[in-house]
């Protein structure tokens, strides 16, 4: 039987993956690990972990056991962190595949530490600091008699460091002081030669900041071509393109609806492109009545009425559009951040809501 070209798709090029790894790299000086949670920001988990572990980073930062999993079971043997607190019951996988994970509580080391010990064998993690984020680890007053107790766990081995920038790309004046306070903790527990690995910086810590005395990073968002940081952005190569086809064509008479709710109608004769795109596929139904544009032949186009679930209509008065054209919604020349601001969101949620049937086609490196 044969089988029809996809109706939306989105472009990974991992060319640009990897350049953005390299300026990861040199703007930090540091080892890296790679923010892979939310299935690599939306641009496919196991695709995106196989290139990055043939780079040689020292982790993948992931959100929860089930995408570690992934990975491993995906055949990739690069160290895999578990980035938030973990609950009772996901500890023994955890311990079994030799993942690591940042402690909050002593209550989560002592239960580490005890099913380590009945599988003979001690587990690698690393202390979570709460300099401001507010979400997980330990308040940094105390933290000195904490290790003490963490380390004469049998079980387990101290093996890193780690805290989170709430707001690295909003609040410079904040964002300093956390810097001052994880330096000021990694004092009170004996300096940075105590840990193996000491991190606090996500993309934006990483390109807005002095990264030491840290000697690794986390990079999530600029990984993926968008930087947080404004005039950053020359630095980084876009990696996915959101496309779609121009399903229909058709020149409506002034005084149309267009959509759901008649948000829009014609005040004159207009040529009417439909793209097989919509919500549900993760293209925000936000961006309606708000000057979204796409790009069809090298030129954008207005988005007039509402996006609907698998739909959206396109102005193309005066342009020889055509049934079958690609339609690019976000890519190198509509940036991701351009479509997120418009939908009144942020650059991370349109990526990761990006929905399964939209299909991804990783572009090898030349």
């Amino acid at each position: 039987m044969p089988e029809s070209p996809p109706r939306a798709w989105a472009e990974i090029d991992l060319a640009a993956l990897r350049h953005n790894l390299t300026v990861s790299r040199k703007h930090s000086g540091c080892a890296v690990m790679a923010v892979v949670k939310a299935g690599a920001y939306g641009h496919g988990l196991e695709e995106i972990a196989k290139v990055l572990a043939e780079e040689n980073i020292a982790f993948f930062g992931v959100a929860n056991v089930g995408e570690a999993r992934r990975i491993a079971d995906s055949g990739v043997t690069t160290p895999i962190y578990l980035l938030g607190a973990t609950w009772a019951e996901e500890r023994a996988e955890i311990v079994a595949r030799n993942w690591t994970p940042c402690l909050s509580t002593l209550e989560e080391a002592r239960h580490f530490s005890d099913l380590a010990v009945a599988s003979n064998k001690r587990l690698k993690v690393h202390i979570s600091v709460d300099t401001g984020m507010g979400r997980g680890g330990f308040i940094p007053v105390g933290l000195p008699g904490i290790l003490n107790q963490l380390e004469a766990l049998p079980g387990i081995e101290i093996d890193g460091i780690g805290s989170h920038l709430p707001s690295a790309d909003e609040d410079e004046e904040f964002t300093r002081s956390q810097f001052a306070s994880f330096r000021e903790t990694l004092d009170s527990l004996g300096g940075i030669e105590r840990f193996q690995w000491i991190h606090l910086s996500n993309s934006a810590g990483l390109l807005g900041y002095d990264n030491a005395p840290c000697n690794l990073v986390r990079p999530g968002l600029m990984l993926y071509g968008i930087s947080p940081i404004a005039g950053d952005q020359e630095k980084l190569q876009n990696v996915m393109t959101l496309k779609s086809r121009v399903t229909l064509v058709r020149t409506l008479p002034k005084g149309h609806g267009i959509s759901y709710g008649r948000a829009f109608v014609t005040k004159k004769e207009t040529r009417v492109a439909t793209v097989g795109i919509g919500y549900g596929d993760g293209y925000p139904r936000h961006l309606s009545g708000n000057d979204a544009e796409v790009v069809i032949r090298d030129q954008r186009f207005p988005i007039i009425g509402r996006v609907t679930m698998d739909q959206i209509m396109i102005d193309v008065t005066g342009s020889p559009i055509e049934t079958g054209d690609e339609v690019e919604l976000f890519g190198p020349r509509i940036r991701v951040d351009e479509v997120a601001k418009k939908a009144g969101t942020i650059a991370w949620e349109i990526l990761t809501g990006i929905t399964p049937r939209v299909v991804r086609i990783h572009l090898p490196v030349a």
